[in-house]
């Protein structure tokens, strides 16, 4: 099972993933605010949003929101595709 290894806040919502195959991408955070939810509410805060940190390779905030490597995975793009 693939899991996120590294996440660096990027600014702007962005941020750096590495994962444990050695893939890296950035995850657009705005594009995860664009959905609506309890959880999300509190990462609108670009201060929270800067909150994140890892735990069993996911992609996690204090209130309880956990990305799945996996999703991550999948819908990061490659650093060199975004501008």
């Amino acid at each position: 099972m693939i899991k996120v290894i590294e996440a660096r806040y990027l600014g702007e919502y962005r941020v750096s993933l590495a994962f444990s195959d050695g893939k890296e991408g950035i995850l657009d955070g705005r594009e995860l605010l664009k959905k609506n939810g309890p959880l999300l509410d509190a990462l609108r805060s670009e201060s929270y949003f800067q909150r994140l940190f890892i735990d069993a390779g996911a992609l996690c905030w204090p209130n309880g929101l956990e990305l799945s490597s996996a999703r991550l995975y999948e819908s990061c793009k490659a650093p060199e595709t975004v501008a």
